[in-house]
């Protein structure tokens, strides 16, 4: 059926607030796009709800959207799935020292109380949603005057401190101490402090204790602060402060090849997710709505006859509670029923087709943009001025640049929704093993899986392997200007060819200790880079010193872990990216050599943000998984 003007202007619209000036800009763009919906050979319908996708702050009702809104099929890809409890939320039990619940205490009156006892519960921790309760030392610097509260902080690693080789014990003191006291804790985490794109340190060094929120007392976490600062001055170390913060700990047909050399800007980071290039979303296939990332390929035995690859994530991934119990599994031969994986959950599949609606939205709207000044260039004479005809070609070149993006993006719109929209064609693989959720004898949480590949699930010629994509979010500039911030620090300088990142060895453990990466703010780092299901590619810093945990599964077991923090890479613009959030776990951590850091566990902050990422070293999994399968190796470069 035609489209008519008419027709594109009457489409509903319904603004999320009445702002007449977005609204008339996106009438017109509608406009544009029957012309441009003809010379891109795209259904102007679909066209135009690209454009409304496109606008973040409107809400828009269109029948021409690609993805089923209800569905009685449970294998179709569900919008829904943001409706679905995580299976990474966390629940920590209540304390003797919790406030009282006999009546619901609003948001407002809970920071109300806090504020009332602690001034600086919003300033000290700004950014990172959290809220301290109680903090010892000196007052951290705040802005004077209305913007008080606009000093983003960001923590920092600690390296080669003079507690390090007593600092596990100390921690592990601390935490005895804090049961004691019956404190509902789930971290202790050894940190510095900044303002966000400064590289002078506020705090160099300050121990976070992550409570349950509203579950401890202004005057119980003083006391508690007075037990830690005595065990702290018996250690040798009273000038370092103490934090108890509201946090709580949170477990978070055949693919598409994967070759960006030749694609168009913008167009790869819309593919990957189809594709299983590292970082590739996953779920189980009767759950897609338990959602993990898949970060490391692996072999399994050095026989050239045995070609089995799997993929390693973790086993809350695969088992996700409180659907399985904690147990170890594995499938040990093929007439034992599978459990099958599937790449993109539910929310994944979605979230990635929605994104590349936006992107054709984006680019029709910047044509919009650019025709506007072209048509008011004179037509092309022999005596018009240099700079005149410098700017046709341009404004040219961008929209004729812009249309074949359109093309591309929608040719790959047509080939996913027509071939991956049930999770049966987005089937790819089965759980070989399912490690038991477990803290080992050298502290350590190791939570892993290993998900074995259907070869004729994957374009072996495109397969990448162990790469990981480092762009999408991120550009090649992104890449020089944080991961090679300093220019004494170029010595093995590079720019991954098409941004995807070789994966091969691993960092061992007395570089975690003494890195020799720089960053942007000349201090000496352990530099990283991971691409997760929800937050892509993110730039981080590793902490030189441990962290302990403590979690409550759903069955209600406690289990005391130690893991190691990846920060968030403040920039000097002042911005502070967060490392990962939900979705993110089982995602592989790398450093900028392509060396394997750790495993992505978990993360910690206030209930809606995280705050910190959690790793388990690779140094100490890569035993684990020899435990089980001794010849296993990292599949390299040339498989």
């Amino acid at each position: 059926m035609e489209t008519n003007v008419l027709s594109l202007l009457l489409m509903p619209l319904q603004p999320a607030h009445n702002d007449p000036f977005q609204t008339l800009a996106l009438l017109r763009t509608q406009v544009m796009s029957l012309s441009l919906a003809a010379e891109t050979n795209l259904d102007p319908a679909f066209l135009a709800a690209c454009v409304d996708a496109s606008y973040p702050s409107l809400s828009y009702v269109s029948s021409s959207s690609s993805v089923s809104s209800s569905s009685s099929d449970d294998t179709v890809a569900s919008p829904t799935a943001s409706l679905i409890p995580s299976p990474t939320a966390t629940l920590v039990s209540s304390t003797g020292l919790a406030a009282s619940k006999t009546r619901f205490v609003s948001e407002e009156e809970h920071m109300s109380h806090l504020l009332a006892k602690y001034p600086a519960a919003i300033t000290d921790f700004y950014g990172s949603g959290t809220s301290c309760v109680y903090k010892t030392g000196p007052a951290w610097p705040v802005a004077q005057g209305p913007q008080s509260q606009k000093i983003m902080r960001a923590a920092r690693p600690i390296y080669k401190h003079g507690i390090a080789p007593i600092w596990l014990d100390t921690a592990w003191s601390i935490v005895a101490e804090l049961e004691t006291l019956q404190v509902d804790w789930n971290a202790v985490d050894p940190l510095a402090y900044a303002n966000a794109g400064q590289a002078a340190l506020i705090c160099e060094f300050v121990i976070t204790i992550g409570v349950k929120p509203r579950s401890l007392a202004y005057e119980a976490a003083v006391a508690a602060a007075e037990v830690v600062d005595g065990i702290l001055d018996v250690a040798g170390f009273p000038e370092i402060q103490v934090a108890f913060i509201e946090s709580v700990y949170r477990r978070q047909g055949k693919l598409m090849g994967f070759d960006p050399t030749y694609e168009l800007q913008g167009i790869p980071g819309l593919r990957k997710p189809f594709t299983p290039t590292l970082g590739l979303a996953i779920a189980p296939y009767k759950l897609p709505y338990y959602e993990g990332t898949g970060g490391l390929y692996l072999r399994l035995n050095t026989d050239q006859s045995d070609k089995r690859t799997v993929l390693l994530t973790c086993a809350h991934v695969a088992h996700p509670a409180p659907l399985f119990d904690n147990q170890e599994y594995t499938r040990k031969f093929d007439s034992q029923p599978r459990e099958d994986i599937i790449l993109l959950g539910g929310g994944s599949f979605d979230d990635s087709v929605k994104d590349i609606m936006k992107f054709i939205g984006y680019q029709s709207r910047a044509i919009a943009s650019w025709e506007t000044p072209l048509r008011r260039i004179p037509e092309p004479a022999e005596s018009e001025a240099v700079d005149v005809t410098a700017k046709r070609k341009e404004l040219t070149y961008l929209i004729t640049a812009a249309k074949d993006k359109i093309r591309a993006a929608n040719e790959l719109h047509s080939h996913v929704t027509k071939n991956h929209t049930t999770t049966a064609s987005r089937l790819f693989g089965f759980i070989l093993h399912c490690a038991k959720i477990e803290v080992g004898s050298d502290g350590f949480m190791y939570d892993w899986a290993l998900i074995q590949i259907d070869d004729d699930k994957v374009e072996m010629k495109d397969f990448k392997g162990n790469q990981v994509f480092v762009g999408g979010n991120k550009t090649a500039a992104d890449w020089e200007d944080y991961m090679f911030a300093q220019l004494h620090d170029r010595h093995d300088f590079h720019v991954p060819d098409d941004l995807l990142l070789q994966i091969q060895d691993y960092v061992r453990e007395a570089e975690f200790r003494d890195p020799q990466n720089y960053d942007v703010h000349n201090a000496k780092n352990l530099l990283a880079v991971k691409n997760g299901r929800t937050t892509g590619t993110t730039f981080g810093r590793v902490n030189g010193l441990e962290s302990i945990t403590r979690h409550h599964s759903e069955q209600g077991i406690e289990t005391k872990a130690v893991e190691i923090i990846v920060c968030g890479y403040d920039t000097k613009t002042g911005e502070n990216e967060k490392f990962s959030d939900e979705g993110d776990s089982g995602s592989m951590v790398v450093g900028r050599d392509g060396r394997i850091i750790g495993l992505l566990m978990g993360g910690g902050g206030s209930t809606a943000k995280t705050d910190k990422t959690y790793i388990t070293p690779f140094y100490a999994l890569k035993k684990e998984i020899e435990k089980k399968y001794p010849k296993a190796f990292v599949l390299p470069a040339d498989a």
